[in-house]
């Protein structure tokens, strides 16, 4: 459900507003109106503060040198103020060495066939009037023959190629069978010894960011002083002021249930506040308050946007139906014990996952007996295994309805029935927002829907007779076709309502054709994992009776059914997660009018602060 909220709009003096707006952030339960973006070059430049911090943290998170040595010192003796651009210059002299070493080690390689020499003692030597010549040749193409008839020294051999020079007067007319090529511009030791110091500078930055690691701390708290500077400046910004500039007026919004806390707070501040019922028109921010079970789905609901002030907060529909949805698309009981499991293992980790932790788990228990009704368990199914006892194949839907699978025809009822809810929770909402008038169309497609399901029902069960359905029929389907194509909009001309409620009549009959059949996919995701298990089962099987050797078939049979269920599970996962998300958010949410476009409730509060 949504909190209720209370607006209350503050009168002060300017002067007094950097006070006040401390002692509720003090508070930390009242949503100040504020900019979603900053408001001027000063709070861009807190916000580009911010991120630059938290930019920083991550350097000093991914920092994996595994030793420490004397520059611990140096990083000891850096300034808090400096910090930040201290990690930064380090990060980029980092990554300009890389560079120039990897270039050394390049060229290091390319010299070293060179051998060793002095390129003083050869540019002397070229002085004189000699000139050294520079070879590389394929060593099927080297003939041994050129060292008797030119003066030749073979510098190296690799088996592949080999490397040589020739000297001669810079005078005399030359020519050698082979193309020259271009000479080292040095010895390769000198750029393996450059390498090396390189090396040794990255090596001692890098310690320097692995001694920071422990500044951590301290960079979490300076960036949550920054936010805290930023929400405080940006709810500075949203004021009003009057009288010359001499009475400033804040609005904010807190839950109602606070007000005599608040109230006391208020009157103890030297400042005038009036409070009165928020409603729609003041679009309060939303909190969302749900019981400790749909408040694990919360996350899904924000992932789409929060409810409007006026508008039913869809979690607690949300919550059962997307579990049960989840369960049907995984509808492996052998999954759902192991999701189970993980959902225990992460709620007792630290961070956001520890959060994620009793949502994975609850997933897992309902896939658990879903998975059991409709018959799977790793891929086996149960109606023909022989060790489940009777009573239990008894709980599991098999069979036929009509020709149909009762699985599917059980998803079809289930999407039915899903999309009556949204339809029933539209007509009731926008009766309330927008008056009775405003939604006539909408009650006369509920009235007929539901009760044309409704008398279908009783006419197949034979609890009503011909003349009492056919009676029933005419009563309902007169009602409806009042409300849908001459009452639909009050006041307007009856020809142009027909018009409209023949337009509202193909696009209802296609939509919620389409809707429904859309439920298919809780029933094919199932079989298709269901079905994939049992053929890595299979596989399994096949390959431990094909290997003879006592232990190796063992061994195989368990890789292959692991690696398989685990691919299986992984895929079956995404699949659960995504295609019950999108009935939420297309059928569901469709056909119940939500719209999503609320604010989330962000009061001011002091980052960081957990009290």
């Amino acid at each position: 459900m949504i909190t209720r909220m209370t607006k209350y709009s503050f009168i002060l003096l300017s002067g007094e507003t950097e006070e006040f707006l401390k002692r509720l952030q003090a508070l930390g339960v009242v949503d100040i109106t504020r900019s979603k973006k900053p408001v001027d070059a000063a709070s861009a430049a807190m916000l580009d503060k911010a991120a630059e911090i938290k930019r920083a943290i991550a350097v000093l998170e991914k920092a994996d040198c595994t030793e420490k040595g004397p520059d611990d010192a140096v990083a000891d003796n850096i300034p808090p103020e400096n910090l930040v651009r201290f990690i930064f210059d380090t990060t980029s002299e980092i990554g300009s060495l890389e560079a120039e070493y990897n270039a050394l080690v390049s060229e290091t390689k390319k010299r070293m066939p060179w051998g060793e020499f002095d390129l003083a003692a050869v540019r002397k030597l070229e002085e004189t009037g000699y000139r050294f010549r520079w070879y590389t040749v394929p060593k099927s193409k080297f003939d041994p023959a050129w060292a008797e008839l030119y003066p030749l020294q073979t510098i190296s051999d690799d088996g592949t190629a080999v490397w040589f020079v020739t000297v001669s007067p810079a005078d005399e007319e030359y020519s050698f069978p082979a193309v020259e090529t271009t000479g080292p511009e040095g010895c390769w030791k000198e750029t393996q010894d450059e390498a090396i110091a390189v090396e040794q500078k990255i090596s001692s930055d890098k310690r320097i960011l692995l001694r920071l690691k422990d500044r951590i701390p301290e960079l979490k708290a300076a960036y949550d002083r920054e936010l805290s500077s930023l929400d405080l400046y940006l709810a500075d910004a949203s004021k009003e002021t009057a009288a010359d500039d001499m009475i400033t007026v804040f609005t904010g919004f807190a839950p109602t249930e606070l007000d005599a806390t608040l109230c006391a707070e208020f009157d103890k501040m030297d400042m005038a506040y009036v409070k009165e019922a928020a409603v729609e028109e003041d679009n309060p921010p939303i909190k969302l308050k749900n019981n400790r079970f749909a408040r694990m789905f919360e996350v899904l609901t924000k992932m789409y946007g929060v409810p409007v002030y006026g508008e039913f907060d869809p979690t607690p529909v949300l919550a059962p139906f997307f579990l049960l949805f989840f369960a049907m698309c995984l509808g492996d009981a052998g999954y759902g014990i192991l999701l189970l499991a993980g959902g225990l293992f992460l709620s007792r980790t630290k961070g956001s996952l520890a959060d994620m932790g009793p949502l994975v788990a609850t997933l897992g228990a309902g896939t658990i007996v879903v998975g059991t009704v409709l018959g799977t368990f790793f891929g086996i199914p149960l109606a023909e295994a022989a060790w489940v006892p009777q009573w239990l194949k008894k709980c599991i839907i098999t069979g036929e309805i009509a020709g149909y699978s009762a699985q599917m025809v059980l998803a079809l009822g289930i999407g039915v029935f899903h999309i009556c809810l949204a339809m029933t929770i539209k007509a009731i909402g926008y009766t309330r927002r927008f008056g009775f008038k405003a939604t006539v169309s909408t009650w006369g497609w509920l009235i007929l829907i539901i009760g044309g399901i409704c008398i279908a029902a009783l006419a197949l069960l034979g609890v009503m007779d011909s003349e009492v359905t056919k009676w029933a029929v005419i009563v309902i389907g007169g009602i409806s076709a009042l409300g849908i194509y001459v009452f639909n909009t009050p006041g307007r001309n009856p020809l142009i309502n027909i018009g409209a409620g023949l337009w509202d009549t193909y696009n209802m009959a296609t939509g919620l054709l389409g809707d429904v059949l859309s439920y298919l996919r809780l029933y094919a995701l199932g079989l298709a994992g269901g079905m994939l298990g049992d053929a890595f089962n299979n596989l399994g099987m096949m390959i431990m009776d094909g290997f003879h050797i006592p232990g190796l078939n063992w061994i195989c049979f368990a890789l292959v059914v692991v690696l398989g269920h685990a691919l299986n599970l992984a895929m079956s996962c995404l699949g659960a997660f995504v295609h019950p998300l999108r009935l939420t958010f297309v059928e569901y949410f469709k056909n119940s009018g939500y719209e999503g476009s609320g604010t989330p409730y962000n009061p001011l509060t002091i980052k960081g602060n957990n009290n």
